[in-house]
């Protein structure tokens, strides 16, 4: 079952895919990476593979219409973090009181720029089960790193030595329970025949390590 659901942001409504499998174990909320949404083929492809082992699925924009033109231009709300983790902590907030996830234990999942936010957002509410990092950028998420409780997964590719090198150095900082994970012979976008699958399968088992247990008051 897929629903469009709006998160009502204080800069605006958030157009969002909230999907649901038979059964959910937990809800996993998506947020996304640079000059990216909802419609992420890459994130889509994960979700899919998610709901296959049981969790439901949030895939939302973290811009309003208006703010994405002006980002499209400027390419500076992207790289918003303190923005993007308040979005990022709403839907939370919200999509919890929907009928069809009521209840449910609760884990991230974020791209780029969007796992800053993701690991922000953990760093506020406790009641966070987990956060998986894909090509991520946690170091942006600086000095929050020391108050996420959250057992986090950083997934990179091999060959994308830059940001692999800044996982290493967030990894050192999160206070966390935390793992890295390079997917051999892949790049940033993991665009690489079997990488994602390789990401999804890796983030599936660490999800349901984490995020399923008691409901979520």
């Amino acid at each position: 079952m897929t629903v469009p659901v709006i998160i009502e942001s204080k800069g605006g409504a958030l157009a969002g895919d909230l999907t649901v499998p038979d059964q959910p174990v937990g809800m996993v909320v998506f947020a996304h990476g640079s000059g990216s949404s909802r419609h992420s083929t890459r994130n889509r492809a994960v979700a899919e593979i998610l709901r296959s082992s049981g969790f439901a699925t949030l895939l939302l924009d973290l811009l309003t219409e208006a703010e994405d033109q002006v980002d499209v231009r400027t390419r500076q709300l992207r790289f918003d973090i303190a923005l993007l983790a308040d979005r990022v902590s709403t839907a939370v907030a919200q999509i919890r009181e929907h009928a069809a996830v009521r209840g449910l234990p609760v884990g991230l999942f974020g791209a780029s720029t969007g796992a800053a936010a993701a690991l922000v957002a953990a760093a506020h509410d406790p009641s966070i089960r987990a956060v998986v990092s894909r090509g991520g950028r946690p170091d942006l998420a600086g000095a929050a790193l020391r108050r996420v409780q959250a057992p986090t997964l950083l997934i990179i590719g091999s060959r994308d030595e830059q940001v692999l090198d800044l996982n290493r150095q967030a990894g050192l900082q999160l206070a966390a329970p935390n793992r890295i994970e390079v997917v051999q012979g892949a790049t940033h976008l993991f665009e690489e025949p079997g990488a994602l699958e390789e990401v999804a399968r890796l983030a599936a088992g660490w999800l349901r390590d984490h995020v399923p247990g008691g409901a979520t008051p």
